[in-house]
């Protein structure tokens, strides 16, 4: 298993920016796709975005397709999530995970769209 942290979350105004980073505490990190997902409040974990394993190769969830940016820093060991034109319906936990369905994930960051 791959520990990770995430950080940067918080309260935004609609339309507001915020970016998210997730530290991985491995040297394997540079060697796998990675993820963000999100569990908005009563719902289930939702695939946001994925990467790479260098980088190269970017997915999105049409819900943040042309909003959010995924991007990695490989001799950090960090991961990043670069989030734009926030709605309210981005209201969640966002999570840095190993897989794509997040069973391999951190503890989360809190970000709440609010007016």
């Amino acid at each position: 298993q791959v520990p990770l942290r995430e950080s940067g979350g918080g309260l935004v105004q609609p339309g507001g920016s915020l970016r998210l980073s997730c530290a991985a505490s491995t040297f394997t990190f540079s060697r796998v796709w990675m993820y963000w997902v999100r569990q908005a409040p009563g719902k289930g974990l939702e695939w946001v975005s994925g990467i790479s394993a260098g980088g190269v190769t970017t997915t999105y969830a049409d819900s943040v397709k042309g909003r959010f940016t995924i991007s990695r820093d490989n001799a950090k060991n960090t991961l990043y999530l670069q989030m734009s034109s926030l709605k309210s319906e981005d209201t969640a936990v966002y999570y840095c995970a190993q897989d794509r369905s997040g069973t391999i994930r951190g503890q989360g960051t809190q970000v709440t769209v609010s007016s």
